[in-house]
This record gives structure tokens, C-alpha cells and sequence, in this order.
């Protein structure tokens, strides 16, 4: 990710700034967990996309600055009440909120987020990006509603995973894109290009995800906490699409019944390597990145684009 650092540099600095302002807060309290929160960012992957898709299309304006702010806003705040949902104690190699200030105020702070994130687009009239981005937690709160209803079942077809991920995992960072072009074009066309652009990426990203479960050279051991969970990703659903009766019927028993069970898991874990789950998983993904780089190849700012790419690639090339 060097190149697009690089390229964003000064506005990575001005994001930085502008950020850090937006969480503020009067309440000694939310000010010390805003704080906590701001000083454990992530790779700041979505603002880069937002600021990479508006500098693709002109000049990058106060407008996508805020924009870059409200994409960071409405993540951290869906990452604090995942991590509430999921009762996980750990972020990124640190204490989550939940760990250290439980559910009534982590729940709180993550709606502290998302009304900090309406209230900087509607005190700009920014409106048409607030509704691109609340597009896309409709869509998120769907997808998460429709896997958590699929996995009690654990009858999925590859249709409705494509669903699922498109709206869980895709939609932010397809609006993300959007929000990035249309902070300086207001142009509804190069607007939903990079929007599509965006959603490709995003599906590329959670397909990559899910390969992790299964470990490889490069990613080391195998997790097989998706199995635990009972979700059924896409090496999965491949597996059970393609194997014989006896086979199919064995798998979903362990996944319901046994899905704590170690030796159990690995032994769904060898079974989706052997019937081809993995190299069928990796080419759909592949597919996937290279619709969003084509989408790319349609502008003419070469800096970018590269930049761009190269983000592009590290969704599907990372090692964790």
C-alpha cells in the first residue's frame, strides 16, 4: 500500500486531522473511549478509497474529506456493535471496547458514532452522500440478518453467499467509492461506475476472508471459526454443491453438532480442500478483482489508477 500512501499523503494528513475533530466530544467519558478508539484505526483502507476515488475523478474537496470522515465513522461504529454482538474482547490485537466498557455503553457509543457521522454530512448539506452511505448500512444490517437466518438452516446456495457478502461486507466500500466520486464529479454515471467498482472490490475482500478459515502456506493454520459459527462460506457451499449424498449428509452433521469439536472441524476443513473448494473459491475471487481493475481502465489518471490497484490487489494478496 506504499504507492497509494504516497499519493495521498498530504490528504491522508488533512483526513487525520479533520477526523479526529469530528469524534470529539464534551463528555469526559466518550471523549476518553473516542480517543481509545482513534489511536487503534485500522489500515484506514476505506477512507483511502474514498479519497483515491475522488482524486481519480478531479480535484479532492472539503466534501470528500467529510465523506472519507463519515465512511470511518460508520465503520468503527458497526465494528463496535459487532463487537458486542459477538461478545469478542479483542480488536486488533487489542482490548475492544466491549472488553473494557461492556455492552450498555459500547452500544452506546457505536449510535454516538453513527449520529456523529449524519450530523457532519447534514450540517454541510452533503445530502446526497448520506444517503449513498445509509444505503449502505440498510444493506449491511440485511446481509447480517440474512446470514444469521441462513446459517439456522444451513441450507445456502451460492446465489444467496453472493448476496449476503454483497450486502454485509460489499456495500460499505461500494459507497465508500461512491461517496469519493461524487464529493467532486456530481455525476450520477462515474458516481454508480465506481459504486460497481467499489461493490467488486468489497466481494473480492469478503471471499478472501472466508479463504483464511481454511489456512494455506501463506496464511498458516487453518481457523475453521466460520465452521463454529455454522456460517457457510463459499469453499463450503461448494463442497456440499458438489459431493456425493453420503458425504454431504456427513459434513452438515458435524457442522450442527459438532462444530466444536476440533478434530471434527478439520476434518470438514480436508474435505473442502479435497474436492477442490479452495482453487474454486480462489478463481471466483480472482474474477472478481479483475471486473474492478477493468472498471479502472476506464478513466485516464494513471498516478491513481495505480494507486488505486494496488489496493485492489492487496484485498486479495494480504496475509491476514
Amino acid at each position: 500500500m506504499k504507492l497509494s500512501q504516497a499519493i495521498l499523503r498530504d490528504e491522508l494528513a488533512e483526513f487525520e486531522k479533520q477526523f479526529r475533530e469530528a469524534v470529539k466530544s464534551q463528555t469526559p467519558l466518550l471523549d476518553r473511549i473516542m480517543r481509545f478508539i482513534v489511536n487503534r484505526k485500522g489500515k484506514q483502507l476505506r477512507p483511502m478509497f474514498v479519497l483515491l476515488s475522488a482524486k481519480l475523478c478531479g480535484p479532492v474537496s472539503p466534501s470528500s474529506y467529510r465523506a472519507a470522515s463519515l465512511v470511518e465513522l460508520l465503520h468503527t461504529a458497526t465494528l463496535v456493535h459487532d463487537d458486542v454482538v459477538d461478545e469478542s474482547l479483542e480488536r486488533r490485537g487489542f482490548f475492544s471496547t466491549y472488553a473494557l466498557w461492556k455492552t450498555k455503553i459500547s452500544v452506546l457509543v457505536g449510535d454516538y458514532l453513527l449520529a456523529k457521522g449524519m450530523l457532519l454530512s447534514l450540517d454541510h448539506n452533503d445530502f446526497r452522500i448520506l444517503q449513498i452511505l445509509s444505503d449502505a448500512i440498510r444493506k449491511m444490517s440485511e446481509g447480517e440478518l440474512l446470514q444469521l437466518e441462513k446459517s439456522r438452516t444451513l441450507n445456502l446456495k451460492e446465489d444467496i453467499y453472493f448476496e449476503i457478502i454483497t450486502g454485509k461486507t460489499a456495500s460499505l466500500l461500494a459507497s465508500a467509492c461512491a461517496a469519493g466520486a461524487w464529493s467532486v464529479t456530481q455525476n450520477e454515471t462515474i458516481t454508480e461506475k465506481m459504486r460497481l467498482f467499489g461493490e467488486k472490490v468489497g466481494i473480492a475482500f469478503q471471499i478472501k476472508d472466508d479463504l483464511f478459515d481454511y489456512g494455506s502456506d501463506s496464511i498458516g493454520k487453518p481457523t475453521g471459526n466460520d465452521i463454529k459459527e455454522k456460517k457457510l462460506t463459499l469453499p463450503l457451499i461448494y463442497t456440499l454443491n458438489n459431493s456425493d449424498a453420503t458425504t454431504r449428509r456427513r459434513l452438515i452433521y458435524i457442522i450442527k453438532n459438532h462444530n466444536k469439536d476440533a478434530e471434527k472441524v478439520q476434518e470438514v476443513i480436508d474435505t473442502v480442500k479435497r474436492t477442490g473448494g479452495i482453487e474454486y473459491t480462489e478463481q471466483k475471487m480472482f474474477a472478481y478483482r479483475d471486473e474492478a481493475l477493468s472498471i479502472l481502465q476506464e478513466f485516464k489518471n494513471p498516478e491513481v489508477q495505480q494507486g488505486l490497484e494496488e489496493l485492489v490487489r492487496f484485498t486479495t494478496d494480504r496475509k491476514f
